[in-house]
């Protein structure tokens, strides 16, 4: 019964995969998308992450891979997930509300020219949105990882990576496999190859 199941779950996430491989369109939004976090970078700016539970470590990780490294010693680059400093969301969601925490935080470190990147699988984050509310009023530009629909994220995106499904497993395992290759090419584009 396990067996089945674990190949089941596995033709699932490659037939998700295979569907975004087929779609020129969305490899041009993958690519706009590292072009846009380039020129933000290479202008000084910063590209900032936010998502819930395990969006929230999918937007850790991939702020992480820019600051960091990906495939090569480089430079560190200004990426940071929005949802780091625990003191900071336990009194802002205490004395704001939860759903001001990446917005309130966006208005003090960002700035115009600025990336927000949100991940979400249903795309109506009420958290997400406020930042994205924020992010437009700040001249910010938006990329949203999201599910088939894009939901409420959608409406405020300059570009819309929305991966065609609608089970929230096979979303986020695409949602890191199109972080990567954004990383990827950022790296690449930025510093060559090593």
């Amino acid at each position: 019964m396990s067996n089945i199941r674990i190949k089941e779950s596995i033709e699932q996430s490659v037939a998700v995969k295979q569907a975004i491989l087929s779609d020129a369109a969305f490899a041009h939004r993958i690519e706009q998308s590292a072009k846009i976090i380039v020129d933000c970078l290479q202008n000084g700016g910063k590209v900032h992450f936010c998502g819930n539970g395990g969006s929230a470590a999918d937007a850790q990780h991939l702020a992480a891979e820019l600051s960091g490294r990906f495939y090569f010693d480089r430079p560190p680059l200004n990426a940071e997930a929005l949802h780091c400093n625990t003191s900071y969301l336990t009194a802002v969601g205490n004395d704001y509300g939860y759903d001001h925490i990446f917005s309130r935080l966006l208005r003090g470190t960002g700035k115009r020219g600025d990336v927000l990147v949100g991940i979400s699988t249903s795309g109506n984050s009420k958290n997400i949105v406020k930042a994205y509310e924020t992010a437009k009023e700040m001249g910010i530009t938006i990329i949203s990882f999201t599910g088939a629909t894009g939901g409420v994220m959608k409406e405020f995106s300059d570009i819309l990576l929305n991966v065609p499904s609608t089970d929230t497993p096979r979303i986020q395992e695409s949602h890191i496999m199109i972080g990567h290759i954004i990383c990827e090419l950022v790296e690449t584009d930025m510093f060559g190859k090593k």
